[in-house]
């Protein structure tokens, strides 16, 4: 037996995130349903991506799980809202009403649609990102979860993360974020609220 600390032990943030993962898995078994809906949302650099990356590395339920993140389909640093809405539309809606649903990856080189994602809805889904929680969106996610972390920390990783490429437009992309908090209170609508360091 080593006596080397993992990488959890090591690192506050997996280990937030490494219980998190716990949690949700046991929620998800309880839906008890072949196809559930996971939203997880929260500010930049909160750790939704690894989330949910963590998350379908140990899905619970047999058979595949689906990943779709916002980053993917907002159109541009003013776009929260509109990627949020796109999700509720392309990929929701569609999901609960047992119908595929077809949305386009959002190209940040050209500034413009790129290629087509099916999703289907016989299988389950995690959609995740900043603004995904909103009373419309809510009613469409069995297991709905908000990151909590601070500023600081959240701008350090986000900036680790995406270098220069983001950092000219943090600030917009906060202000849109505490537009989202204000108006939408998530963490009212979150099943689970996790806090990461």
């Amino acid at each position: 037996m080593s006596s080397a600390p993992s990488r959890s032990d090591a690192d506050p943030v997996a280990a937030s995130l490494a219980l998190a993962v716990g949690h949700l898995t046991t929620a998800i078994e309880q839906v008890a349903a072949s196809n559930p809906v996971v939203l997880i949302d929260g500010r930049s650099g909160a750790g939704k991506s690894s989330l949910a990356r963590a998350l379908v590395s140990r899905w619970p339920l047999r058979g595949r799980v689906q990943l779709v993140a916002l980053d993917s389909l907002y159109p541009g640093w003013d776009g929260l809202d509109d990627g949020v809405e796109l999700a509720r539309e392309l990929i929701l809606t569609p999901h609960a009403r047992g119908i595929v649903g077809v949305w386009q990856r959002w190209d940040w080189t050209t500034g413009e649609p790129a290629e087509a994602h099916a999703v289907d809805p016989s299988l389950p889904l995690i959609v995740e990102g900043a603004g995904l929680l909103t009373p419309a969106t809510a009613r469409l996610g069995d297991v709905r979860v908000w990151l909590e972390s601070p500023a600081a920390s959240r701008k350090n990783r986000a900036l680790v993360r995406d270098g220069d490429a983001y950092r000219p437009h943090w600030d917009r992309w906060a202000r849109q974020e505490q537009r989202h908090v204000e108006r939408d209170d998530p963490m009212r609508l979150a099943t689970h609220l996790f806090p990461v360091p």
